[in-house]
């Protein structure tokens, strides 16, 4: 036996202390007292939220202009063949400026002049200002 042991000999075998008009406090409350204290809650997200990323929409020069033109009108010469095609575009974030580039693959069901949108057999839409480059499949 360490010598440890020894010194707490006499109240180690104790019955443990129970009140009267408490109840008995679980293993999980208990140990939640001893939990660090977060004095800058939220201030974690702010830092993420700082750091995350975003690009500027990139302007289309005359020579991509053009060739979005081109595709665009491919896809609406076969628009009843709804061909598949993968579509980059710009998506603008909510809360910071900039935003970031995302890449569509599917099936064109059809192309809207009037609300300026690319809009596909799942009704996924695509504002076509924001199109950088369109792949046809």
């Amino acid at each position: 036996m360490n010598e440890t042991n020894f010194r707490y000999n006499d109240i180690i075998n104790l019955p443990r202390h129970t009140s009267k008009t408490r109840p008995h406090m679980s293993g999980h409350d208990r140990a939640a007292q001893f939990m660090p204290f977060a004095a800058l809650t939220g201030f974690g997200a702010i830092i993420n939220e700082t750091s995350r990323l975003t690009v500027k929409k990139h302007e289309l020069s005359e020579e991509e202009f053009r060739l979005l033109n081109e595709r665009l009108n491919s896809i609406i010469e076969h628009i009843s063949e709804k061909p598949r095609v993968s579509v980059t575009y710009f998506t603008k974030d909510e809360r910071k400026a900039g935003g970031r580039y995302e890449t569509f693959s599917g099936n064109v069901r059809r192309v809207d002049t009037f609300t300026k949108e690319l809009i596909f057999a799942d009704k996924f839409k695509i504002q076509i200002e924001d199109i950088l480059l369109i792949e046809i499949n």
